[in-house]
């Protein structure tokens, strides 16, 4: 089995000034990555989205709510962000859209990656992939018994149609002791994450589960019946420095 990380992880989405997201993406890779990790969070990603050339996903993951705090508390507190947050800030129009999530399941979590990360300036050592975050809104709270749903019916179709999820995560809806960074805290959503090669290798999942008779007959009624709306799709780019990737 592979090791799991982070019980808390955060999907933040940015709205960034138009043509200043590889400005944001240059620094952040730079700046902010091991600055980071050394006080207690991972950087478990960092993204373009394909579909809005002003739009910066990430995600980041902690051990537990406390140390959440004492991480956020250390980096934004210290020297590397006060000496480059208004640079940062620069680019951004809105950084509020934030999902708390935790893992769905005890083995739902993200995997530890397998190969370091570049030192900045240095190529990837794997290929370019993307990633596909799934996010389903939910009438009401994804319980223990959706959770089995979704890996009964849900993610062997998923894997039948070249999808199989990284990750698969939920709302966490422990308080945010750091209100300085808001989260979303009035939505119930369940988030899978999975890697594909290029853009065709997407569009065929999704063409795949749409002529899929079980995914129409076993899960969308159940899905209809759960989310409030339909479900949000980001297609991400890996940046050069991304551990998911």
């Amino acid at each position: 089995m592979k090791a799991l990380q982070c019980p808390v992880v955060e999907l933040r989405q940015y709205t960034l000034h138009p043509g200043r997201r590889d400005v944001l993406i240059d620094l952040f890779d730079r700046e902010f990555v091991e600055t980071q990790e050394a006080v207690g969070a991972t950087v478990l990603g960092q993204f373009r989205d394909l579909d809005d050339p002003d739009k910066f996903v990430w995600l980041r993951g902690f051990e537990d709510m406390p140390r959440r705090t004492e991480a956020l508390e250390s980096f934004y507190g210290g020297p590397v962000w006060q000496a480059h947050r208004d640079a940062a800030n620069a680019t951004m129009v809105d950084s509020d859209d934030v999902l708390l999530l935790r893992p769905a399941s005890a083995r739902s979590g993200f995997p530890m990656p397998a190969g370091a990360r570049p030192a900045p300036g240095e190529p990837a050592s794997s290929p370019p992939s993307l990633v596909l975050a799934t996010i389903w809104y939910g009438r009401d709270p994804f319980d223990a018994a959706f959770a089995e749903f979704f890996q009964q019916q849900v993610r062997p179709v998923l894997a039948e149609t070249g999808g199989e999820p990284l990750a698969y995560l939920q709302s966490e809806h422990a308080p945010n002791t750091f209100p300085a960074l808001p989260v979303r805290t009035d939505e119930e959503v369940f988030v899978w994450f999975a890697r594909f090669t290029d853009e065709d290798h997407i569009d065929r999942h999704l063409n795949g589960l749409r002529h899929s008779e079980r995914w129409r007959e076993k899960v969308l009624p159940t899905l209809s019946e759960r989310c409030a709306r339909a479900p949000q799709q980001l297609r991400l780019a890996p940046t050069e420095r991304s551990s998911l990737r």
